[in-house]
């Protein structure tokens, strides 16, 4: 399989696209308005301690100083003596309590004092930001505790003996004076060998932040959690990866620097795209996220996808539309639905799609088929980097499947509702709106005193009113004894209008 990453860089804006066998799989963007502090580890200076507050103003180089709260100091010291009180009084035969209390900021803290410190949260408003001592470097499968030496294993992964295998291999791998991990949710069913590569990325990523915390100056940035590019080096570069090409130079640079470093044996696959069409162009990305903003998926044998997104759930329905070249119902739904299920993974990859998700397949009355279209939406859905779950097809052809939500939606990133029809994604017709204002006209009339009454509507309402409701404006002025105007505003909605008292 021909697997290549596309970095399109922009001033203001990131794109980064995973291309397979020619088509497009996952879009990934970040812009410049949005990028925050977040993750980042400076070198700061105590400010002031707030003994009332239990926490602490931090100069860390940014307009305003940052807040520690003593939770975000004490945790690491709380887990090592916890650790070690646990190991004495098994030592003892007896147990360990921890109370939970905290110690007071002005035992752990001092005005003028130097701290290293990570950003969890950018600052908002007035606010500056909130920073913890507790630091944290995450690689693709796994989060580096460097101030700790406890191994955790995400709670989302469920299986006892996947979660032995993978204690197990980080146990053997890291040795007894090991620092602490964490292994994410992403590293379920990962090899040995992924998880041995996290292990010498991030033992490399924190030598290079001890040797920057060493020889900074207070208010120095001494790790940046990374851009989008290096991001999708580190979390998608592996050895089956054929070629990162890059449109921008300087990025070009910063990312054969960042390989040669931590992934040297992949640095020669990165190449600087300078062609004169743009490199999304040229490799009909662009057209395909358009593609990914509408409802409806052509499939190649005439058939087609419809997919709804809401806050519950995702649908997916499929429909054979033109496609009658099978020999009969039962084979035109089974071929239908073995290219919609390929067709529907990369979908969920494209767009992003996360959570519950429930896909219509056509119905058919053959068991054995049944079983291989779910077999080949299981195949299509082992390239995906979010885990998935995909449950059995039930009796009226559906499929439950859940896909593990990490960031918006592409449609949800790129657009916004519609102002029109605030995302409803239909409007009232002309018809509608013309007998909500005959309604209209006659609240008003029986409310309040006038002598005529101006109607502003939408171009194609008023048009309407004037051609095929004239009849009805006539009664309705003999009835209401007043004089009715209408007047077109270019501006309006079709569902906007105004009944003015004149």
């Amino acid at each position: 399989m021909s697997e290549e990453i596309l970095v399109n860089v922009t001033p203001r804006e990131t794109r980064v696209a995973v291309v397979e066998n020619g088509m497009l799989q996952e879009v990934y963007l970040e812009r410049a308005s949005r990028r925050g502090n977040v993750g980042n580890i400076y070198k700061g200076r105590v400010v002031r301690v707030m003994p009332g507050m239990q926490a602490a103003f931090v100069d860390i180089g940014l307009e305003r100083t940052a807040f520690l709260h003593v939770a975000d100091i004490a945790r690491a010291a709380q887990a090592e003596a916890a650790e070690a009180a646990a190991g004495n009084a098994a030592a003892a035969g007896g147990d360990a309590h921890g109370h939970g209390t905290l110690p007071s900021i002005c035992e752990l803290l001092r005005d003028g004092q130097d701290i290293v410190v990570q950003v969890i949260k950018d600052a908002i408003g007035g606010k500056g930001a909130r920073v913890s001592a507790h630091l944290s470097i995450p690689s693709r499968c796994l989060v580096l505790l460097p101030q700790t030496r406890t191994l955790g294993i995400s709670a989302r992964i469920e299986d006892e003996d996947e979660r032995a295998r993978l204690r197990e291999i980080i146990a053997r791998r890291t040795g007894e004076n090991a620092l602490g991990y964490i292994v994410r949710t992403n590293a379920e069913g990962a090899s040995e060998d992924a998880l041995a590569f996290d292990l010498t990325y991030l033992g490399k990523v924190w030598r290079v932040v001890q040797e920057n915390i060493a020889r900074a100056q207070v208010g120095e940035r001494v790790y940046e959690e990374l851009s989008l590019p290096l991001r999708a080096l580190r979390d998608l570069m592996h050895e089956d990866m054929e070629k990162v090409r890059v449109d921008s130079r300087e990025t070009f640079d910063k990312l054969v620097k960042f390989v040669t470093k931590f992934m040297p044996e992949l640095a020669g696959r990165i190449e600087h795209y300078a062609g004169e069409r743009p490199i999304f162009d040229l490799f009909g990305v662009e057209d395909e996220i358009q593609r990914a903003l509408d409802k409806n998926v052509p499939l190649k044998s005439g058939g087609y996808l419809v997919i709804d997104q809401t806050e519950a759930m995702t649908t997916i329905d499929v429909n054979t539309g033109g496609f009658l070249g099978a020999r009969n119902l039962e084979d035109t739904a089974f071929r239908t639905n073995l290219e919609a299920a390929q067709s529907g993974a990369r979908q969920l990859r494209l767009r992003n799609l996360g959570g519950i998700i429930i896909i219509d397949f056509i119905d058919m009355g053959d068991p054995e088929h049944r079983r291989q279209v779910l077999r080949q939406l299981e195949k299509s859905l082992t390239g995906d980097y979010a885990k998935t779950t995909v449950y059995e097809m039930s009796p009226l052809g559906l499929v439950e499947m859940t896909r593990k939500r990490t960031t918006e939606s592409l449609a949800r990133q790129l657009c916004e509702p519609c102002p029109t029809c605030s995302g409803r994604g239909v409007l009232k017709t002309a018809e509608t709106v013309t007998y909500e204002i005959f309604r209209e006209i006659t609240r008003a009339v029986r409310q309040f005193e006038a002598r005529q009454l101006l109607v502003l509507a939408a171009s194609r309402v008023v048009q309407r009113i004037l051609e095929e409701e004239s009849t009805a404006v006539a009664e309705l002025e003999q009835f209401t004894r007043k004089s009715i105007r209408f007047q077109p505003e270019e501006h309006y909605t079709q569902e906007q209008f105004d009944v003015v008292l004149l």
